[in-house]
């Protein structure tokens, strides 16, 4: 397949911004892309002028922010329209010539799994989402509701599963021991995290690279299996005609388990089309490729 690469006399910037980092593009006159990372920014949690506050340190020091015209940002949190004017106002900030666009992740997600092309996009992240995309735009969402009352399949669904069986003293002696000796947690601190401290969901989420490395251990494997079951059961199985559509995934749980989900998908029959870390490739050829 070809693809065209247009030549371009602006500045445009793309985000994908999750729970926990955001991966930024920056696109220059000739075309050619950098790539920067920062924390994740969610407005339910962040407010526009510490969001602005982070840019200003960790990003605009390697970007001429005042030649950026155009910025395309994709966020978790962005599904109202007060929640994006939030990011708006963050992003006028520190791009004062720039026009903008604040969508939400799963919309980006979406476009960059699939183009112009109609399938099921998924998040499997932090936090878990889905929707059916029709090449256009989203045209049906089962509501992830977060870590508390949902987000199956993510790394703070997992987490906090797998956080619960530690403190219940249920864990395979090898990995309890191991635990023991990276993170030195005990009942009060892990309680502190989770009702105390901010971003409760980053805290129980953070325990999947370490999660990660014992996957092909048979406790892991039916931990994670059992969570992505409920998410396909939660969500996939939700939409109209699931099992003639094609899915997809992006996000670091996904793509550490990526052999788990696709024996999941493939109890479902469901078509699982490839599973990526994260969107931002496919976003820059969505906005400045054709031919896709």
């Amino acid at each position: 397949m070809r693809i065209t690469f247009y030549y371009f006399y602006i500045m445009i910037l793309i985000a994908d911004s999750g729970s926990t980092k955001t991966d930024w593009a920056l696109i220059d006159k000739v075309g050619q892309t950098k790539r920067f990372e920062t924390v994740g920014f969610n407005p339910y949690f962040v407010p526009a002028e510490e969001m602005s506050k982070i840019l200003d340190k960790f990003l605009v020091p390697f970007i001429n922010n005042k030649s950026v015209e155009e910025v395309f940002y994709y966020g978790s949190g962005c599904s109202t329209k007060n929640k994006c004017f939030i990011v708006e106002e963050a992003l006028d900030r520190v791009f004062p010539n720039a026009k903008m666009e604040v969508e939400h992740d799963l919309l980006g997600a979406a476009r960059g799994l699939f183009g112009k092309q109609k399938g099921i996009a998924c998040i499997l992240g932090t936090g878990s989402n889905s929707c059916l995309y029709d090449g256009e735009k989203i045209i049906e969402n089962v509501p992830s509701l977060g870590y508390l009352f949902g987000d199956e399949g993510s790394g703070a669904h997992i987490g906090k599963i797998f956080i619960r069986e530690y403190l219940r003293g249920k864990l395979p002696k090898v990995i309890k021991t191991a635990f023991d000796e990276q993170y030195n947690l005990n009942l009060e601190n892990i309680l502190d995290a989770v009702y105390n401290q901010a971003w409760p969901n980053r805290f129980l989420a953070s325990f999947m690279e370490f999660i990660a490395g014992y996957k092909e251990n048979k406790y892991v494997h039916n931990l994670v299996h059992s969570s992505f079951r409920k998410f396909f059961g939660e969500q996939i199985t939700k939409y109209t005609d699931y099992n003639k559509v094609s899915m997809a995934t992006v996000g670091s749980v996904g793509y550490y388990f990526k052999e788990i989900i696709r024996e999941v998908a493939g109890s479902y029959h469901v078509k699982l089309k490839t599973v990526k870390k994260d969107p931002i490739h496919g976003l820059i050829k969505f906005h400045f490729t054709s031919d896709q």
